[in-house]
C-alpha cells in the first residue's frame, strides 16, 4: 500500500483510571482514510490500541494499552510511500513519540507526517509543539482539516515527488515552513463516510464502553459539523478551528446514519462534534429526516454542546422523537467572575429550561465543570458547588468535573510550567502545586452530587445502579466510568502495573 495511517496506543495515568483512559474511536482518522480512497490512493491502517485493547505495558507513570511497538513495525509494508501518525489525544503523546522514533530508526528513509486532531477538546494544536515531533523524526505535520493538506501531501509523495520540492500549501508544516494556515475543506458534504471497515470495530465494541455511554452492543461516532464559534480561554478549539463553525447538511448526516445501519447493523451513534447544535434549524432538519425515514436509531451528544444553541422545548421534543437519548452541556463554573475570565458565556435560566424539557422527554443530561482556572479560589469553587446543587434539583442526570490543564493551543499553555511530558497535560494534572486541594474538592463534590440526587431523584440512582451491576448497558457516563476504571485496574493488576 502507498499510504499508511497509524492510530497510537491508549495511555492511562495509573493513579487515575477514572478520569483518564477514555476510549475515543478515531473518527477524524477514519474520515481521512475515506478521503484518501476517494482520490484512488491505496491506504491501510494500523490501530495500535484497537488491535489489542487488553494488552498492557508500563511507560513511566502510565499504563499503555495496545499492540507492541515491534508489532507495529512488522505491520508496515516496505512499499509505503508515506506514513501518517494521528495525534488523537494529548495524553497519548508519549506513545506517539515512541512510535515515531521506532519507525524512523527501522525505516530511516520513510516520510513521516503527524496528523492534528482539530475537532476534540482533549487533543492538542500541533503548531506550538511541532518542533518536538521534528526532533524525533517527523518530516511534516498536517493541521486543520486532514482531508485538505493531508490529501495534497499524500498525492504529491505517491507521485514520486520529494517533500522538499512540494509548493507551499495551507495545512502543512515542515521544519522550513512553520507559518502555514489551517487546511479547510470547502464543502463538508463532499466527504465520503468514514472508512470504518479499516478499523477493528469488534474490539472496540467488546469493551462495552466508549467516550459516550454505550447502551447497545454496537455504536459508531459521528462528526456532523466542525469548528466552534466560542472563545473559551482554557480550550484548544479556538486555536485549531479558528472559531469558525461549519455544519454538514441534514440530508448527508442522515444518509450516513442509514448507511452505517445497513453496512454494520449499528443503531447507536455518538456525536463527537465540538458544538453540533449551533444551528437550531439544521438540528431540527436532522430530526425531521430521521423521523420521516423511520430510522430506528438512538444518538447521543457525547462531546458536549452549547446549551443556549438548543433553542426551546420544541427542539428537545424533536430530538427525543428522533432518537436522542443523551446530551452533554458545559456550565463550567458557578462563579460569574470566573465565566467572564474564561470568556465563557452561560445562561442559567435557559439551561434550567432545557434540562427540564430533557427530563420530560427522557433525554439524559450531563453538566461539565472545570476547576483550577487562574484566579479561582475557595469562594468561586463554592459557587460552582451551589450551581451543581441547583442543577441537580432541576434534574441533571450527571456531572463531570475537570481540573484545568494547559493544553497546547489554549491560551494557558504559554504560561504552563512544572510538567515533564505533554502526556501530563490531562485532566488529572498531578504536577500542579494545588492538585491535592483541587482533587479533594472534586471528590467531595462528586459525593455531594450523588447524595443530592439520591434525595431528589432516588429512582434515578436505583436505575443507574441496575445499569452498572446488572445490565452493563449504560445510559450515563457516571454508570460507565466506574466499570471502565475497573477494567483498566484489572488489566493493570494482571500485568503488575497498577498501584
Amino acid at each position: 500500500m502507498s499510504i499508511l495511517l497509524i492510530n497510537p496506543h491508549l495511555v492511562i495515568q495509573r493513579n487515575d483510571p477514572m478520569t483518564t483512559g477514555v476510549v475515543y474511536m478515531p473518527v477524524a482518522l477514519a474520515s481521512f482514510a475515506a478521503a484518501l480512497r476517494q482520490k484512488n490512493l491505496d491506504v491501510g491502517v494500523i490501530d495500535a490500541f484497537g488491535l489489542a485493547p487488553h494488552h498492557a505495558r508500563i511507560q513511566e507513570k502510565f499504563l499503555v494499552l495496545g499492540i507492541d511497538t515491534d508489532q507495529i513495525l512488522q505491520g508496515i509494508p516496505q512499499e509505503s510511500r508515506c506514513i501518517f501518525l494521528f495525534a488523537n489525544q494529548v495524553i497519548n503523546h508519549l506513545s506517539l513519540v515512541a512510535i515515531l522514533q521506532a519507525i524512523k530508526q527501522r525505516f530511516p528513509n520513510a516520510v513521516l507526517g503527524i496528523l492534528e486532531n482539530s475537532q476534540a477538546v482533549t487533543a492538542y494544536a500541533l503548531t506550538p509543539v511541532v518542533d518536538e515531533f521534528f526532533t524525533h523524526g517527523a518530516d511534516f505535520a498536517v493541521i486543520g482539516d486532514l482531508e485538505a493538506g493531508g490529501i495534497t501531501v499524500a498525492q504529491w509523495l505517491v507521485n514520486g515527488n520529494s517533500l522538499a520540492s512540494m509548493p507551499e500549501c495551507s495545512g502543512i508544516l515542515t521544519p522550513d515552513r512553520r507559518n502555514a494556515s489551517r487546511g479547510e475543506v470547502p464543502d463538508l458534504d463532499s466527504l465520503a463516510s468514514p472508512a470504518w471497515d479499516l478499523f477493528p470495530l469488534e474490539n472496540y465494541w467488546s469493551l462495552r464502553f466508549g467516550h459516550g455511554p454505550q447502551t447497545s452492543g454496537r455504536y459508531l461516532p459521528l462528526m456532523t459539523s466542525r469548528g466552534c464559534p466560542y472563545p473559551c480561554r482554557f480550550c484548544v478549539a479556538p486555536s485549531t478551528t479558528g472559531r469558525r463553525w461549519r455544519g454538514r447538511s441534514a440530508q448527508v448526516v442522515v444518509d450516513e446514519m442509514a448507511f452505517f445501519v445497513e453496512k454494520f447493523q449499528v443503531h447507536e451513534f455518538h456525536i463527537e462534534d465540538l458544538n453540533p447544535t449551533v444551528s437550531d434549524k439544521r438540528i431540527r432538519e436532522i430530526c425531521a429526516q430521521i423521523i420521516e425515514r423511520k430510522l430506528k436509531i438512538s444518538w447521543k451528544i457525547v462531546a458536549g454542546t452549547k446549551v443556549e444553541s438548543i433553542k426551546d422545548g420544541t427542539t428537545v421534543r424533536m430530538m427525543a422523537q428522533a432518537g436522542c437519548e443523551y446530551v452533554s452541556i458545559s456550565p463550567e463554573s458557578g462563579a460569574p467572575e470566573m465565566l467572564a475570565a474564561m470568556n465563557k458565556p452561560f445562561k442559567l435560566n435557559h439551561a434550567m429550561e432545557i434540562i427540564h424539557h430533557m427530563n420530560l422527554n427522557g433525554i439524559r443530561s450531563q453538566a461539565c465543570f472545570v476547576i483550577g482556572f487562574p484566579g479561582e479560589g475557595p469562594v468561586e469553587r463554592q459557587k460552582s458547588r451551589q450551581l451543581v446543587h441547583t442543577l441537580t434539583r432541576a434534574g441533571v442526570d450527571e456531572i463531570a468535573i475537570f481540573i484545568i490543564t494547559p493544553t497546547p493551543g489554549s491560551e494557558l499553555f504559554a504560561q504552563a510550567t512544572g510538567f515533564d511530558s505533554l502526556s501530563d497535560l490531562n485532566f488529572t494534572p498531578v504536577w500542579r502545586t494545588d492538585y491535592a486541594a483541587l482533587n479533594q474538592f472534586r471528590k467531595t463534590l462528586y459525593l455531594a452530587f450523588l447524595l443530592w440526587k439520591l434525595r431528589y431523584f432516588p429512582f434515578k440512582i436505583l436505575r443507574q445502579a441496575f445499569n452498572f451491576f446488572v445490565r452493563r448497558r449504560f445510559e450515563t457516563k457516571m454508570e460507565m466510568i466506574p466499570y471502565r476504571a475497573l477494567v483498566w485496574k484489572w488489566i493493570g493488576l494482571k500485568h503488575g502495573f497498577m498501584r
